[in-house]
C-alpha cells in the first residue's frame, strides 16, 4: 500500500513525500482486499471493511478531528482555523493527534489541495486498513475559505423564488469547496424561521415550509449533482434538524414547543423534499428539545420519521456540541458515556467537537462491551460514513487536482452568478409618488448611514475582507453623472448627517444590522433600527428632502414609523460582495427590483410569531392596536405592473392521483419589462383539523417585456394537499378546496376546486 500511495501521490502531483521515512505500514491494507477492489459493488466493499474493523477503529470513523490543531503549528495559519496554502504538516502533532486509527472526518481546515493532499496521504498511510478522512467545511453561502466567492446570504437566495438560481448557487459552493479537497458542505439551513428575533434567521430561506422544501432541494441538487464521486460535487448537509426556527423566546437553542402535527407538517416539510427527491447524503442533528426530547437523542426524529419513513441512506452528524449537552443542559443523561450511548442509539453517526476524542470514543468502546450499544447499531453507524467514502470515490483516488483551484475559485461565472442573485432579491417594499428609479444627472446626492461605505456580507463570511469599492458609495459614484456631487456620512453625528441632507436634492439612507447584532448567537428582544438609527432617520425625514431608506440586516424588522413616514424602502438584505452594486444599480434604474419577501414584517415584537399561514381561529386585534402585519409574505414592487386574468383551474378526476393544473394569464401592463412571481395559494374549505388560511404550493419567476403577455401553469400535487388529520397519518381529504393565484399571498384571484 505504502508503494501505490507513493506512486498514486508522484503520478498525480509529482510529489515525493518520502513515505517509508515517515510511515510504517501493516499489509492489511493491500489492495488486493475486496474493499479496495472498484469492480465491487459499494455494499460489497462496505461488508468487506467494516468486516475487518475492530470496535476501536469503528469509534474513530464516527469522531470529527479539528484539522489546524491536528496537522499545523501557528505559523503555517493564515488566521484561527485556515491553513496557508503552502503549508507544510507538522507530522509529530499529527501523530499525537491521530495515532494509528485515522479519522473519520476533518473540519476547520480549509486547506488548499497542496496541504489537503498532504493531510489526506497521511491519514491513509497512517491507519491499518487506509482508511481516508472526510473533510468538511462551512458553505453556507459561499466555501467558507480564504478568497473564495461570496454569495448573497441564505435570506436573500430565498428573495428571488428562483430554484435555478439555488442550484447554481449549490454547484457554485460545492465546486469551490471540491477543488481544495473538502468533500461536505455544512448546509444549507432548511429550519423554517418564525421568530425574527432569533438571530439565525438570516441563514434560512424564511417562514414557508414549502418554498424553503424546495429552493432547499435545488440547492442539495446542486451541491451534489448527478455523482459525488468527481472534482465538483460535495455532500449536501442539511440543518438545523428539525425545528430550530422556531426556539422559545427566539433564543438560539432553546427550546421548540410544538405537537407531532405541526412538527410534521412544517417542520419536517422545509426538509422531506431534500432528503426524499434530493438525496441528500447528510443530515445536522440540532442542540434543541422539541416537546422535552432533544433532537440529538431522538430516536423518533432521526431513526423513525428520517431512515424509516423518508428512506435517508446517509449519516447524522451533531450539531457542535449537541451531544454534550444531552447531559449538560438538557440531563437526559447523567454523564458524558450516558449522552454519548443515546446519541448513537438514536440515530447519530458522528460527534462534532462534543467532548475530547479519548472520552468520546472510549464510550463507544465501553458502550459496545457493556451492552448498551448493540454491535448492529455501531455496525450501522460506522456504515453510513463509510458508504459515502466510498462515494465520494476516496478510496480509489482520494487526492485533489492541483490544478484545478485557480480555475474554479472566484471564477468569471461564479462572480456573475453572485451579483445575479443579488439583483434578483432586491425587494422594493415602497415606491411612493414613484420616485425611484433615481436620476443619474440630480445635482445633490446625500448618502447617509452605517451601512453606506462597505458591503454587508452576512453571518458565516468571516473569512472575507468586505470591498469599499463594492460598497454603496463607490457603486453609486460609477452611475451618477459627472455633474453629480455625492456626500456621504456614517450617520454617527446626526446634526452632520442633516446638514448633508438640507443640501442635497435626494437622501439616500443606508441603515440596517450589521455582524454584531445580526447572525448566530445575536438573538435580539427589540426588533427596531439598532442605535441611533431611528433617531438619525426621523431627522433625516424632517429636512422634507426626498428619502430613500435602503435596509440591509438579516432578519425582518419592524419599522411602523418608517412605514408610514418614508417615501420609499428597499430592502437589501445581506447580497454579499456585489450588493452595492446590486443596489446601486436597483436606485437608479439599472435593475428592475424583483425580490419577494419569503418573511412576514411585523409592527411591533408584541406580535410575534406572526406568520402569513396561520390558523383561521388566530384573532385580529388586540386593545391596541389590529394583527396585521406591516409587510405581508410574498409581497415585492417593481418599475412595472403586472395584470392576473382569466384563472382556469382542472382538478383531478375522481381516484386519478393527478395534479391539480392552475393555469391564468400574466399581462405586463407597464412601460418596462420585469419579472413577476406569481404566487399560488390554496385553502382547504373543512377538514378533519384545523388548517391554515392558506397555504403556498406553487410559484414561478416569469419575465415579460411591456406589453406582453403569457399564459401561466403551475400545477399541485395532489401529495402537496395531504394533511395529517386527526387520525395521525397523511392523506389527501376529500372535499372542497379554493386557490389564489397572485403577487403575494395578499390576494389575488381565485377560484374553488374539489378533490374526491
Amino acid at each position: 500500500m505504502r508503494q501505490w500511495l507513493s506512486a498514486k501521490l508522484s503520478a498525480l502531483f509529482g510529489l515525493n513525500l518520502l513515505m517509508g521515512a515517515i510511515f510504517t505500514w501493516s499489509p492489511a491494507a493491500e489492495p488486493n482486499f475486496a474493499y479496495r477492489n472498484p469492480a465491487l459493488s459499494v455494499d460489497d466493499r462496505l461488508r468487506d471493511l467494516v468486516s475487518r474493523m475492530t470496535v476501536a477503529e469503528k469509534a474513530r470513523q464516527l469522531d470529527m478531528y479539528d484539522g489546524c490543531k491536528s496537522f499545523l503549528n501557528a505559523k503555517a495559519l493564515i488566521k484561527r482555523g485556515r491553513s496557508k496554502p503552502d503549508a507544510v504538516l507538522d507530522l509529530q502533532q499529527a501523530a499525537k493527534s491521530f495515532g494509528t486509527l485515522g479519522a473519520g472526518a476533518i473540519h476547520d481546515l480549509y486547506p488548499s489541495a497542496f496541504v489537503y493532499n498532504a493531510a489526506q496521504a497521511w491519514v491513509i498511510q497512517s491507519n491499518r486498513l487506509g482508511i481516508p478522512a472526510l473533510f468538511i467545511e462551512e458553505g453556507l453561502h459561499g466555501y467558507m475559505g480564504v478568497n473564495q466567492t461570496v454569495f448573497p446570504q441564505s435570506i436573500n437566495l430565498a428573495t428571488t423564488w428562483s430554484t435555478q438560481l439555488a442550484q447554481d448557487t449549490g454547484a457554485a459552493i460545492a465546486a469551490e469547496a471540491r477543488a481544495g479537497g473538502v468533500h461536505m458542505i455544512l448546509g444549507p439551513v432548511l429550519d423554517v424561521a418564525r421568530d425574527p428575533r432569533w438571530g439565525r434567521a438570516e441563514e434560512d430561506f424564511g417562514e414557508d415550509p414549502f418554498l424553503t422544501g424546495q429552493l432547499g432541494l435545488a440547492m442539495v441538487r446542486g451541491m451534489q449533482g448527478d455523482s459525488l464521486d468527481t472534482n465538483h460535487t460535495c455532500i449536501a448537509e442539511p440543518k438545523h434538524f428539525a425545528g430550530h426556527g422556531s426556539p422559545e423566546s427566539g433564543l438560539n437553542t432553546s427550546p421548540v414547543h410544538a405537537g407531532e402535527r405541526e412538527v410534521r407538517s412544517v417542520m419536517l416539510k422545509s426538509f422531506e423534499p431534500a432528503v426524499r427527491e434530493g438525496h441528500a447524503m447528510s443530515i445536522m442533528a440540532a442542540y434543541h428539545d422539541i416537546d422535552g426530547v432533544p433532537c440529538a437523542g431522538n430516536p423518533w426524529l432521526l431513526n423513525t420519521v428520517l431512515r424509516q419513513e423518508w428512506g435517508f441512506q446517509g449519516f447524522v452528524l451533531s450539531d457542535l456540541g449537541a451531544i454534550r449537552r444531552l447531559y449538560s443542559s438538557h440531563h437526559v443523561a447523567g454523564s458524558a458515556h450516558e449522552a454519548v450511548c443515546l446519541a448513537i442509539n438514536s440515530g447519530v453517526d458522528m460527534q462534532f467537537y462534543d467532548f475530547d476524542h479519548d472520552t468520546f470514543q472510549n464510550a463507544i468502546c465501553d458502550g459496545v462491551k457493556s451492552g448498551q450499544i448493540s454491535q448492529s447499531t455501531l455496525d450501522a453507524a460506522v456504515s453510513r460514513v463509510l458508504r459515502l467514502k466510498l462515494l465520494l470515490g476516496l478510496f480509489d483516488h482520494p487526492f485533489a487536482d492541483q490544478t484545478l483551484d485557480p480555475k474554479v475559485r472566484r471564477s468569471p461565472a461564479h462572480l456573475a452568478l453572485s451579483l445575479d442573485v443579488a439583483r434578483q432579491s432586491m425587494c422594493l417594499l415602497k415606491n411612493e409618488g414613484a420616485l425611484l428609479p433615481l436620476k443619474k444627472n440630480l445635482s445633490k446626492i446625500a448618502v447617509i448611514g452605517p451601512n453606506a461605505s462597505l458591503p454587508c456580507l452576512g453571518d458565516y463570511a468571516d473569512a472575507a475582507t468586505p470591498d469599499v469599492k463594492f460598497g454603496m458609495i463607490e457603486q453609486i459614484k460609477q452611475l451618477v453623472g459627472a455633474g453629480t456631487q455625492l456626500f456621504a456620512s456614517d450617520g454617527a453625528k446626526i446634526d452632520e448627517a442633516v446638514a448633508l441632507a438640507k443640501d442635497a436634492d435626494v437622501v439616500i439612507l443606508a441603515l440596517g444590522e450589521n455582524n454584531i447584532i445580526s447572525g448566530e448567537g445575536h438573538d435580539r428582544l427589540d426588533l427596531g433600527l439598532p442605535g441611533n438609527q431611528q433617531d438619525l432617520l426621523e431627522a433625516v425625514a424632517k429636512t422634507g428632502k426626498p428619502l430613500v431608506l435602503v435596509l440591509q440586516n438579516g432578519r425582518a424588522l419592524c419599522l411602523p414609523w418608517a412605514a408610514q413616514h418614508v417615501p420609499v424602502i428597499l430592502e437589501a438584505w445581506f447580497a454579499g460582495e456585489y450588493s452595492g452594486q446590486a443596489i446601486a444599480e436597483t436606485l437608479f434604474g439599472e435593475n428592475n427590483p424583483s425580490g419577494r419577501l419569503t418573511v412576514t414584517f411585523p409592527k411591533s415584537v408584541g406580535q410575534l410569531p406572526v406568520f402569513y399561514n396561520h390558523a383561521p381561529s388566530k384573532g385580529k386585534k388586540y386593545a391596541d392596536g389590529n394583527a396585521m402585519p406591516q409587510f405581508a409574505f410574498g409581497l415585492g414592487l417593481s418599475y412595472t405592473t403586472f395584470e392576473y386574468a382569466h384563472l382556469r383551474v382542472a382538478a383531478p378526476s375522481t381516484g386519478s392521483g393527478d395534479d391539480v393544473v392552475v393555469s391564468f394569464d400574466l399581462i405586463n401592463t407597464g412601460a418596462r419589462g420585469g419579472d413577476e412571481v406569481c404566487q399560488l395559494y390554496v385553502r382547504q374549505t373543512t377538514a378533519s383539523v384545523a388548517t391554515s388560511m392558506q397555504s403556498l404550493k406553487a410559484f414561478s419567476r416569469v419575465h415579460l417585456q411591456a406589453g406582453d403577455s403569457k399564459t401561466v401553469t403551475l400545477r399541485v400535487k395532489q401529495s402537496d394537499l395531504a394533511i395529517w388529520g386527526a387520525n395521525r397519518e397523511w392523506k389527501v381529504e376529500p372535499g372542497d378546496f379554493t386557490v389564489t393565484v397572485g403577487g403575494s399571498s395578499e390576494g389575488g384571484l381565485s377560484a374553488a376546486f374539489a378533490v374526491h
